[in-house]
C-alpha cells in the first residue's frame, strides 16, 4: 500500500534546542504499547495535558505537529518557521513552540519538548491511515536512549542504558550506523539483476516501502523491467511520483531478501531535498517489521533479529486503487435478541426477535487510481464511495483490511459495489502483479 507519508528530507530553518529529550522518571525501563497499520508504528504522547497520536518515524528531525482532530492545545512560545521536503514546492509556512510537556505513559517525560505545526490545514494523514494522527516525532525520541522495537508482540521499550541488553543483543547482528542530520544510515548491498553495489541508505521507519532508491544518485542507473509509473506517497510540499519495481536482491549483512518492491522517486520529487553525502536510498518498514530491533544512538549501533514475519513475501497493491477513510457516518446493525418467553410487548417492539443498533461507522472512498491498472480498466473512479467489497460491507472494515485484500492473492476477483453520483454500480477486476521480477 501506498503508504509512505515521508516526512523524509525534513529540513528547518532553525537549530536543534539540545535540550528537548526524553528521560526516565523513576524507572530504568518503560513499555509503550504502539499501534501498527501498514507497515506503520503509532505511539501515544500526551503534550500539554493533551492525548495525542503520533507516526514514529527515524527519517525526521524534529516533532511535528499538524492535526488536533478538534481537540484544543495550549502553545507558548510560537514563532514562524518553513518547512521543506519530499513534494514539488520550494517550503511551506509553518510555526515552533518551545517548552512544552511531553509525556509518554507514565515513565517518560520531555519537560522541554518542541513543536514544529504544519498551519496547512490540507496536510493531514488520517485518512490515509484510518486512525487519527496528530503528528509525527523522530529524532528527539531516540536519541539518548536504546530503543527496543518488537514488532510481533507491538511494544516499543525504552531503557535507561544498554547494559540490560547487553546479554541478549549476543544473539542479534550488529550493525554501525552514522547519524547525519539526526538521522541513522547505515551500508547494505543492493542487486538490481546481478551486482551487488553497496548502498549508503537512511533507516526510515516512517516510509512503510521495503526500498526506496534514488535514480538519479546512482551511477548508470537502468529501471528493472516490468516497472510502473505510480503515486508514492505524500510530502510536506505535495505527492511524490516515480516508478516502481522488484530488484533481485537486497543484503543488510547476513541477511538476504529476494525480490524485494522497491520505489525510486521521480527527480522533481526530491528536488529541493539537501541530501547527505554518499546516500543512494532508504530501509522503510516492509523491512524493518522482519526483525526485532534495537537502535542505540548514543553508541551509534543498530541491532537486528529475525522474526515471524521474516520470510513473508512482498506483495503489492495490486488493484491500483489508493484509498481514504472520510470521516464517520451513524449506521444501523441489526441486532438478533435472545429471549426465552416472548410476550406480546416484546414481540411489538422487537419485531421477530431483532433490534435495530445504530453506531458510528467508517465511510471509505478512492484517493486515487492507477492508470491501466485492473481497478482503473473496470471503470472506478477518484472519489466514488466504496459501500462493499466481494459483498462485505466496508462498514464493517478498517482500511488496513480493504488493502490487505487488494494486496491477497494474484488472480482473485474483486467485486465492489460503489456510489458516485448519487447512483450505486457494482464494477468487478481481477488482481494482477504489474511488476512480477524477470530475469
Amino acid at each position: 500500500m501506498k503508504f509512505k507519508f515521508l516526512l523524509l528530507g525534513l529540513l528547518v530553518s532553525i537549530f536543534i534546542n539540545a535540550q528537548n529529550s526524553f528521560e526516565l522518571i523513576n524507572t530504568k525501563k518503560a513499555v509503550i504499547p504502539f499501534q501498527y497499520i501498514n507497515n506503520l508504528i503509532f505511539i501515544p504522547i500526551n503534550v500539554n495535558g493533551i492525548d495525542l497520536t503520533f507516526l514514529l518515524d527515524s527519517g525526521v528531525s524534529e516533532t511535528i505537529l499538524f492535526s488536533l482532530e478538534n481537540k484544543e492545545l495550549k502553545l507558548g512560545n510560537v514563532e514562524k518557521i518553513k518547512f521543506s521536503g519530499l513534494g514539488g514546492s520550494l517550503d511551506i509556512d509553518g510555526l515552533k513552540s518551545d517548552r512544552n510537556l511531553g509525556k509518554i505513559g507514565d515513565g517518560i517525560v520531555n519537560t522541554s519538548m518542541s513543536l514544529y505545526i504544519i498551519i496547512d490545514e490540507n496536510f493531514n494523514i488520517s485518512p490515509h491511515v484510518g486512525i487519527p494522527v496528530n503528528g509525527v516525532i523522530g529524532y528527539h525520541f531516540f536519541k539518548d536512549h536504546p530503543i527496543f522495537i518488537d514488532y510481533v508482540t507491538k511494544k516499543i521499550t525504552v531503557y535507561e542504558n544498554i547494559e540490560p541488553l547487553t546479554k541478549k543483543l549476543r544473539r542479534y547482528e550488529e550493525f554501525p550506523i552514522t547519524i547525519e542530520r539526526d538521522k541513522p544510515y547505515l551500508h547494505a548491498d543492493v542487486e538490481m539483476t546481478s551486482e551487488k553495489k553497496d548502498s549508503k541508505l537512511l533507516i526510515d521507519l516512517g516510509n512503510s516501502d521495503a526500498i526506496w532508491l534514488f535514480p538519479t544518485l546512482i551511477k548508470n542507473f537502468v529501471y528493472n523491467r516490468p516497472n510502473i509509473d505510480d503515486f508514492l506517497g505524500r510530502g510536506f510540499n505535495g505527492d511524490i511520483y516515480g516508478k516502481r519495481s522488484r530488484i533481485h536482491s537486497f543484503y543488510l549483512g547476513s541477511f538476504k531478501f529476494e525480490k524485494p518492491l522497491t520505489a525510486m522517486p521521480d527527480e522533481f520529487s526530491i528536488q529541493h531535498v539537501t541530501l547527505v553525502k554518499d546516500r543512494k536510498g532508504s530501509i522503510g518498514g516492509e523491512i524493518m517489521k522482519r526483525f526485532t530491533a534495537v537502535f542505540d544512538y548514543p553508541n551509534k549501533k543498530l541491532y537486528l533479529k529475525k522474526n515471524k514475519y521474516f520470510n513473508d513475501p512482498f506483495h503489492f497493491n495490486m488493484s491500483g486503487l489508493d484509498f481514504k477513510q472520510d470521516g464517520l457516518e451513524w449506521a444501523q446493525d441489526k441486532i438478533k435478541i435472545e429471549t426465552q418467553k416472548s410476550t406480546a410487548v416484546v414481540s411489538e417492539i422487537y419485531k421477530d426477535n431483532f433490534q435495530y443498533k445504530f453506531s458510528l461507522k467508517p465511510i471509505f472512498s478512492i484517493a486515487g487510481v492507477r492508470k491501466d491498472s485492473p481497478a482503473d480498466k473496470a471503470g472506478l473512479q477518484k472519489d466514488d464511495k466504496i459501500i462493499s467489497i466481494n459483498g462485505d460491507r466496508t462498514a464493517d472494515m478498517t482500511l488496513e483490511k480493504i488493502v490487505e485484500l487488494m494486496r491477497s492473492n494474484e488472480g482473485r476477483t474483486i467485486s465492489m459495489l460503489i456510489q458516485r453520483n448519487g447512483q450505486e454500480l457494482t464494477l468487478r477486476f481481477t488482481l494482477e502483479d504489474p511488476i512480477p521480477y524477470q530475469e
